[in-house]
Parts: C-alpha cells; structure tokens; sequence
C-alpha cells in the first residue's frame, strides 16, 4: 500500500496485518492498529469532516488528540477522534457533519 512512511532514520514502524474497512461505504484498505486517520490520508482521503458554522473542511491536523478536526463517525459513533481509534477490519468510517449524531 502506498501512502505510508516506510523508513525513518530514528523511527521504526511495526504494522498490523492488512484488513479492509469502508469510508463512505467506499472498500478500503489499511493496516489493523494504525489510527484510522493514518488509514484513510494514506488512501488519499484529506478532508475529514466539516465545521459546524462555516462548513469548512477540516483534515488531519494535531495527530495527538487534541484538537477536533478529526472527529467522525465510526461504526455508528459520533465524534470518534480518529487520529487515536485503532483500525479494525470491516470498521465503518464517515465523515461527521456538524457535532454529529449521539443516536448512532
């Protein structure tokens, strides 16, 4: 899979094995217990959700969980800070609108 760092001078990267999930209903693939951020900016997905008053795109940003630009809806979920959520196989990921939906 492309979109990954590979090598690092000081960092070493271990991977999970490879398992799909769906963005958008959309099949993807990306490595289990690599944050589902790092899953979906390696596929090329930038624009993570929307801002609430302006509708602005909001991507992957801090990487830490800190900020909000990340939130999504996974598997159901609102407001999941994908920068930190593990990647699972058959996960469900979407971009929130707004502050999301707490029904689920």
């Amino acid at each position: 899979m492309e979109g990954y760092i590979t090598e690092h001078p000081i960092l070493q990267f271990k991977r999970g094995r490879r398992v799909k999930f769906y963005f958008e209903d959309k099949e993807l693939e990306g490595y289990e217990g690599l944050p589902i951020a790092a899953a979906l900016h390696a596929a090329g997905i930038r624009i993570l959700r929307y801002s609430e008053k302006y509708n602005r795109p909001r991507g992957f940003f801090c990487a830490v969980g800190k900020c909000s630009s990340c939130l999504m809806e996974v598997d159901g979920r609102a407001n999941v800070m994908v920068c930190m959520e593990p990647l699972k196989e058959g996960m469900r990921v979407r971009r929130q609108k707004g502050k999301g939906r707490l029904d689920g």
